[in-house]
């Protein structure tokens, strides 16, 4: 074995910990960042829709086992950046009242220790440092901001526009979803985006989704205190005699097994592999895991309630970049239903080899490449709420075990209800108000045991709060337990909202970045990289 020292050690590099080495390059401090996997290959296949959504090429080939036993194959994968690389880069501040405790059909969503004004004006640096493209003032439940989006909203396009302005006819307030794309329309020849159809699941073959490997990663490691280690899997965390502080990241690197240490260690590894390694890590002195005297750990797992719902069209639609347009007249109720339902906006437009993979029950005479070419592809989100008994757990061979109950149904049938009758009031020119042929659920397995979904938004493993009994971090996100242990990625959200957590776990990852410098005594780093992210884009 080595023994390497370090003062930081962040452990994953996705929108948490990618968010957090970025921050703290400048500070002149010594990071270690550990990944366990490697870059994405830069290759044609990273558009090929038969490789990404049929094969799953690019997801890990990792199994997972459910409360059953069976197994599960998760769509996650391992790479730079983590699951950013593929993701759509919607990028959402929670709504205010996400902070405050809420009442929903299926029960209660719980308080935050800290409150939205508190994470506001990392939000504000995270859209600056993610390049979010946005209108302020369209969404009638965003919360206030202190300065606009960096970059306009990504436009429609011109079905995508007719649809908007159907749905304000109707009364209802759409909005364009703010999305972390390097994409200039007024100078489309120097855009870095190029305005494509492989965006949302897709890794960017050039590079320009705001991900975290893109923005974060290859930035921090310019910095010659920064070294990033790939292919590199913690395998657990050790502590001192008091097991008050690790003192030992144990690592599993080119075949042989190597120990790093640090003043701080930053746990990162989304919110099921995160609670997974802390559980792994129990000792004589955290026999039910590592910083788990409250038996939180792992418990309390959320990743939303979410569909894909396929409108079908007599009307074409030739949309190439689909996902700029939201709706969240319902997301706190309505006048008919007093509890929140959630959030409709888009997917990337789906094709006809995507949907072999879960195809709905056809429409009449309508062939898989006739719906690909006139469906409205919606994604829908509704809120989650934490259950203890949804949980991560290991088995006895230090293998995932993911027990997971859906909750609070009700609202999101709610919301399918909602989103049908808005499209029966849609009025097209040619066909009037039977122009839509119905909405489709779209099958979330596509090849998967386990929702999509239920992957891509994880959150709430290792909940933050001010109780130790019933949390496992305090509000900076370290652990009750110990003295140097932090977690950054959406493990610390006590509730799941219902839009999509990266924005709000990088916008942490700043805050809590912050508290790290203070504690190393970099304050003047600090203050420099906080400047340079309020500065909007020019």
């Amino acid at each position: 074995m080595t023994d390497n020292r370090y003062d930081i050690i962040i452990i994953g590099t996705g929108a948490g910990g990618g968010t957090l080495a970025y921050h703290l390059a400048p500070s002149g401090k010594r990071i270690l960042i550990l990944e366990r996997g490697d870059y994405v290959p830069r290759e044609k296949a990273n558009w090929d829709p038969q490789v990404v959504n049929v094969d799953a090429h690019y997801n890990t080939k990792e199994s997972w086992l459910d409360k059953d036993g069976k197994e599960l194959h998760p769509h996650t994968n391992y790479y730079v950046g983590g699951n950013t690389k593929f993701y759509g880069a919607a990028l959402f501040r929670l709504r205010k009242e996400d902070f405050g405790e809420l009442r929903h059909h299926g029960g209660i969503s719980p308080a935050w220790p800290i409150s939205y004004d508190d994470l506001e004006p990392y939000y504000t640096q995270a859209e600056n440092l993610y390049q979010v493209h946005g209108n302020r003032g369209e969404d009638p439940t965003e919360p206030p901001a202190n300065s606009p989006y960096p970059w306009p909203a990504v436009s429609h396009e011109p079905r995508i526009q007719q649809l908007s302005d159907d749905f304000a006819r109707s009364g209802l307030k759409p909005f364009h979803v703010p999305v972390g794309v390097m994409l200039d329309e007024k100078n489309p020849q120097k855009s870095r985006c190029i305005r494509c159809n492989t965006c949302d699941g897709f890794s960017c073959l050039v590079g320009a989704k705001s991900d975290a490997q893109v923005v974060c990663v290859d930035e921090a490691i310019k910095y010659p205190n920064v070294t990033l280690l790939t292919n590199s899997l913690v395998k657990r965390l050790e502590t001192d005699s008091s097991g008050r502080e690790i003192k030992g990241v144990l690592v599993e690197r080119n075949g042989s097994l190597e120990t790093y240490s640090a003043d701080l260690v930053v746990v990162s590894c989304g919110a099921i592999n995160s609670a997974a390694l802390l559980l792994r890590s129990a000792d004589d002195k955290h026999p039910r895991g590592l910083a788990n005297s409250s038996d939180v750990v792992g418990r309390h797992y959320m990743g939303h309630t979410n569909s894909v719902m396929m409108a079908i069209s007599k009307c074409p639609n030739p949309t190439i970049f689909q996902k700029t347009l939201g709706v969240n007249d319902f997301y706190f109720g309505s006048k008919d239903f007093e509890y929140p339902m959630g959030h409709i906006s888009f997917v990337g437009k789906l094709d006809a080899i995507t949907l072999k993979a879960g195809a709905p029950a056809l429409a009449p005479n309508f062939t898989l490449e006739l719906m690909a070419k006139h469906s409205l592809d919606f994604w829908l989100t509704s809120e989650d709420l934490p259950d203890p008994n949804n949980r991560v757990t290991i088995d006895r061979d230090g293998k995932i075990v993911l027990t997971y109950t859906p909750n609070n149904l009700e609202a999101h049938e709610r919301l399918q209800a909602k989103l049908k009758q808005a499209m029966k009031q849609t009025n097209c020119s040619i066909h009037g108000h039977e122009c839509h042929q119905g909405l489709f659920a779209r099958n979330l397995y596509v090849g998967q045991k386990i929702p999509l979904a239920g992957v891509a938004h994880q959150n709430g493993t290792i909940r933050f709060g001010n109780d130790p009994k019933t949390s496992v971090l305090d509000a900076n996100c370290k652990a009750h337990d110990l003295d140097n242990l932090y977690v950054v990625d959406g493990s610390f959200f006590p509730s799941s909202a219902a839009v999509n957590p990266a924005l709000t776990i990088m916008a942490n990852a700043l805050r809590v970045g912050d508290h790290l410098l203070d504690r190393l005594g970099a304050t003047s780093a600090r203050q420099s990289r906080n400047q340079e992210l309020v500065s909007t884009a020019d």
